[in-house]
């Protein structure tokens, strides 16, 4: 029960790494708001993680989670764990890129985790904690991945700085780079059905462990990260990745 009378927000909250991110919590006691884009997956979560409350919300559109942050502070006054999950991702090589498919990764997964952050501060203090989702894409030069790589690397930038400038309000910033994960993510990747097939048989065979790995092994990861656990640690970029990054 680490998180027993902590308010968590989950952004991205309705499938995937942030579903189960959303599930951890509140097993351990946490009062959980999430968000997502999917009215239908939203009542989903809240009817598979009772005590949740749901807000339908578009992390690119930074006025939409106005709502679920006027939730907490009606309900529970303060925020103690903010997670930015919500993402997107496509592969296109660079010759081909639009500023149209830069410009939507990007609102979502790099200005959008800056905003929705930057608003949520108000609600947060001594002992809160931040959990951004990135990627080792950020890290590894893998082809057709440039505007998905990109907006994680400028993620990683976005959380050391948030790190530095509120270590002194006693907020840790942290960040969690997935390996390959299955995801619904890799389904809206802009591929054909036979294309991520292959696509997952080729990030499998590079793994060090040798498979993909699970979104509940993430949301640990964030889970420790948000705990007291690590009351110790900001400013970390911790890879979850089967050794992808460090064993290559």
């Amino acid at each position: 029960m680490r998180f027993e009378g902590k308010t968590a927000l989950v952004i991205g909250g309705n499938s995937g790494i942030g579903l189960e991110a959303v599930k951890g919590l509140a097993a351990e006691g946490a009062r959980v708001f999430l968000t997502g884009r999917s009215a239908a997956t939203l009542a989903e979560t809240e009817a598979l993680v009772p005590g949740t409350r749901a807000f339908q919300a578009d992390i690119a559109e930074v006025a939409s989670i106005g709502p679920v942050l006027d939730a907490i502070r009606a309900d529970a006054g303060t925020l103690d764990i903010l997670m930015i999950n919500a993402g997107i991702g496509m592969f296109v090589p660079v010759r081909d890129v639009t500023p149209e498919q830069w410009d939507e990764v990007h609102d979502v997964n790099l200005r959008g985790a800056f905003f929705a952050t930057q608003k949520a501060l108000p609600l947060m203090g001594k002992g809160g904690a931040i959990v951004f989702t990135g990627s080792i894409g950020a890290v590894l030069a893998i082809p057709g991945n440039v505007v998905y790589a990109a907006s994680k690397a400028g993620l990683i930038a976005v959380m050391k700085t948030f790190a530095k400038e509120l270590v002194a309000d006693g907020i840790r910033v942290n960040l969690v780079s997935p390996g390959p994960t299955e995801t619904p993510i890799i389904n809206r990747s802009g591929l054909g059905p036979e294309a991520i097939e292959a696509m997952r048989a080729q990030m499998s065979s590079v793994v060090p462990i040798g498979r993909m790995g699970e979104a509940r092994e993430i949301a640990r990861a964030m889970l420790f990260l948000a705990s007291e656990e690590a009351s110790f640690i900001t400013g970390v970029d911790l890879f979850v990745d089967g050794g992808s990054v460090e064993l290559r």
